[in-house]
């Protein structure tokens, strides 16, 4: 018969492995630890870094809207001086409607001043005629000078409206330049290629 196998005895290669098994356990433990630590402080930046962003997006938000009211707004003053020059543009039409047709006449009323030449037996009869014709003629002198008058009224309201629409473009500009500068603010922090 075999002998019986006795209990393992404790040796103190044991008691050395039991040592270095608690140091491995307890620097795992550490690296753990550390691992956890250093995952939680990414985790924080990560969520500080998220909450600056948020902000960062919500004041550029903020900026394209207050850019995009002034801009409509300026388009609105923009599209009422075009509509106010439109009605300039008109009057002046009918005005050099009436300039043509004054013109119209006087050919006509020059056109009657070579009869002088075929007709010299009558010549008083036509002279007579002809100061009629002329008195006509600076009754529409008149009107044309009068006409013209208020065409040069019109291009002189043309000419104030226009000033005026250049004033507004250059506020437009000055307002666009300041509302610009924010953008820059940010280009300067986060420089992008």
């Amino acid at each position: 018969m075999a002998p019986e196998p006795g209990e393992p005895k404790a040796s103190s290669d044991d008691a050395v492995l039991q040592a270095q098994y608690l140091r491995s356990l307890s620097s795992f433990e550490g690296i753990m630890l550390a691992q956890i630590e250093m995952k939680t402080q990414m985790s924080n930046r990560l969520n500080w870094t998220i909450r600056a962003g948020l902000i960062l997006l919500g004041v550029i938000a903020f900026s394209i809207l207050i850019l995009l009211l002034t801009l409509s707004s300026q388009i609105n003053r923009i599209s009422s001086v075009v509509v106010n020059i439109n009605g300039h543009f008109e009057s002046i039409t009918t005005r050099m409607d009436s300039v043509s047709a004054a013109m119209g006449s006087m050919e006509k009323q020059v056109a009657l001043m070579g009869a002088i030449d075929r007709s010299t037996a009558t010549m008083d009869t036509e002279m007579a005629e002809m100061q009629k014709q002329m008195r006509r003629m600076g009754e529409d002198v008149g009107g044309i000078r009068s006409e013209l008058s208020v065409v040069k009224d019109e291009m002189a309201a043309i000419s104030s409206t226009i000033g005026g629409m250049n004033a507004e473009v250059g506020i437009m500009g000055r307002e666009m330049h300041h509302m610009a500068k924010p953008a820059r603010s940010i280009n300067r922090m986060f420089p992008f290629p």
